[in-house]
């Protein structure tokens, strides 16, 4: 009997969120960079289909952090070139 994982609720994945059209101008607009400069992400990832994004959807990872108390990280999620 196969039973169903939610990875999102995992002690060791982070918060994983779609973020919105306005979100994105923002963020590149702040931290002075193009779409194509963030770091990327697959759209075969576990936490990436979790939440339902597609390629070209920018995500927000936000981890507890030690030192910071909170950090975020964006991707930009792309397709896995095939082999």
């Amino acid at each position: 009997m196969a039973t169903s994982l939610d990875v999102l609720q995992h002690e060791m994945v982070p918060d994983h969120q779609i973020m919105s059209e306005e979100e994105v101008a923002d963020l590149l607009v702040t931290y002075r960079v193009s779409l194509e400069q963030l770091p990327k992400i697959y759209h075969d990832d576990p936490a990436v289909r979790a939440i339902g994004a597609d390629a070209g959807d920018v995500i927000r990872i936000t981890r507890d952090s030690r030192t910071a108390g909170r950090a975020e990280a964006y991707r930009l999620v792309v397709k896995r070139p095939k082999k």
